[in-house]
């Protein structure tokens, strides 16, 4: 049996590991977020598509386990603004409908920028990718995010600073 001594320095370790990650999640700046609509689907989504091209065929297919929550979100992002480095537990589907935005990728050591404009979309794949979208131009900044979640989880999660990007 351990002694309620030695359970004390495991639980200051595990407090200032909370208190640290808090400490150092960069939160969004210029940026508002609109839910256009949120959906429960109780049941697992097993879609699939396809269609006869010439010279080949095309093929989607989207299909999850347990029950899912469907977001549609709208990202308003001023000039310089940012939405922090951050998650998201299920992949997403990005369009930008206005200006241009950039992502960066927190697992690229050279922090190459992947610019969109408008009429332009990107996906990301979630769980352990974190990224930051980044209005570099010179107008307001607008995206469209259809996202794919577990049911009852954050839909952003705040992450650390990968130290990458050096801005």
């Amino acid at each position: 049996m351990k002694s309620k001594w030695t359970l004390v320095p495991l639980a200051a370790l595990l407090g200032v590991g909370l208190y640290a990650a808090n400490v150092l999640a960069t939160p969004s700046v210029g940026q508002s977020t609109t839910t256009l609509g949120k959906a429960l689907a109780a049941d697992p989504v097993d879609l699939s598509g396809h269609a006869k091209q010439p010279g080949g065929g095309w093929r989607a297919r989207l299909h999850t386990h347990g029950i899912s929550d469907f977001y549609v979100i709208d990202n308003k992002f001023d000039v310089g603004g940012t939405s922090g480095w951050h998650s998201h537990p299920g992949p997403s589907l990005i369009f930008v409908v206005a200006g241009q935005i950039t992502n960066y990728l927190g697992n690229d050591p050279s922090c190459t920028p992947h610019v969109y404009s408008a009429g332009q979309s990107f996906t990301d794949n979630g769980g352990a990718d974190v990224h930051m979208l980044r209005n570099n131009g010179t107008v307001q900044a607008e995206t469209i995010a259809v996202q794919f979640l577990p049911t009852g989880t954050d839909r952003k999660i705040d992450e650390p600073d990968p130290l990458n990007c050096h801005f």
